[in-house]
């Protein structure tokens, strides 16, 4: 396996549409977001200029996002831009969901997480609560995206948590998203590959918890899907554990026959009691 990626949280400010109206709004000093919900401050505005404590000044106008879910950053260097990323593989962008509530990855257009009636924080914690994650535990986290599996993991107390992400520009956009930071924890493991391809070089029942939240199936990403690939996360589960696998809700045209296909795979690798959970919208599977 190769060496794991040092992670590098990117210090600045972040603005949203949200944060922006209020401020454009505002004569004077208010109390307000600087960083997506995570904490607050006193701000002050004078002329359409934002005075920060730090001696930075601002027009608020440059911070305003060009669509109402992009998010602008502000880096203490005194670059300012949106968290998006066009590559020759397809659109990245930081979506925000809120004032205060945590952002999403969104992908080609798709969200990595679920936001109808939820927020991708909320999601995750359902997720980890019927993963039964507790302190002292070994966390194998499939999939990244921005992290909040792991970094949730981290908060529960778990002792090592490993986690795979395949693209770099997700890391790109991780690396620019408050909620994110805590990825640099040294409890936290980021391999850059496949985790179809990586799982093969982790010890056998080394894991107690595995989270498999996987993008939707496709025919790219049939192999997160596969028996081959679900016989490798039975094998490196401890006996006792639990997987959860996320699979999205089975009102979704087509998702039943999916749903079946993935329960029966599951099973035939070796997974008991394996279940439909309808809160965390995934399969929770034991290994005996």
């Amino acid at each position: 396996m190769p060496e794991a990626l040092v992670f590098k949280p990117v210090k600045g400010y972040w603005f949203t549409f949200f944060t922006i109206d209020e401020l454009k709004r505002s004569s004077g000093c208010i109390e307000t977001t600087l960083d997506l919900g995570l904490s607050t401050r006193v701000v002050c505005v004078e002329n359409n200029r934002l005075l920060l404590s730090e001696g930075i000044e601002v027009d608020v106008r440059e911070l305003e996002p060009s669509e109402h879910d992009r998010v602008v950053l502000l880096e203490e260097t005194g670059r300012i831009y949106e968290v998006v990323l066009h590559t020759e593989t397809g659109f990245y962008k930081l979506k925000a969901t809120g004032k205060t509530t945590v952002p999403t990855l969104e992908i080609n257009g798709i969200h990595m997480h679920r936001i109808q009636d939820t927020d991708p924080w909320r999601d995750t914690i359902s997720k980890i609560r019927v993963a039964r994650v507790t302190s002292g535990l070994n966390i194998l986290d499939t999939c990244m995206g921005l992290g909040y599996t792991a970094i949730a993991s981290l908060r529960r107390g778990a002792s090592n948590i490993y986690t795979f992400e395949i693209d770099e520009n997700v890391v790109w956009i991780a690396e620019r998203n408050p909620w994110s930071r805590e990825l640099s924890s040294d409890r936290i493991r980021i391999n850059i590959m496949d985790v179809v391809e990586g799982v093969f070089s982790l010890e056998s029942e080394h894991f107690h918890r595995v989270i498999h939240d996987p993008p939707r199936f496709t025919r790219s990403t049939g192999n997160l899907y596969s028996l081959d690939f679900y016989k490798e996360l039975y094998r490196v589960l401890r006996h006792g554990g639990i997987l959860f696998h996320y699979t999205g809700e089975p009102r979704r045209h087509g998702a039943p026959s999916i749903l079946k296909g993935i329960k029966n795979r599951l099973m035939e690798a070796g997974f008991t009691n394996v279940y439909y959970d309808a809160e965390a919208q995934g399969f929770i599977g034991f290994k005996k």
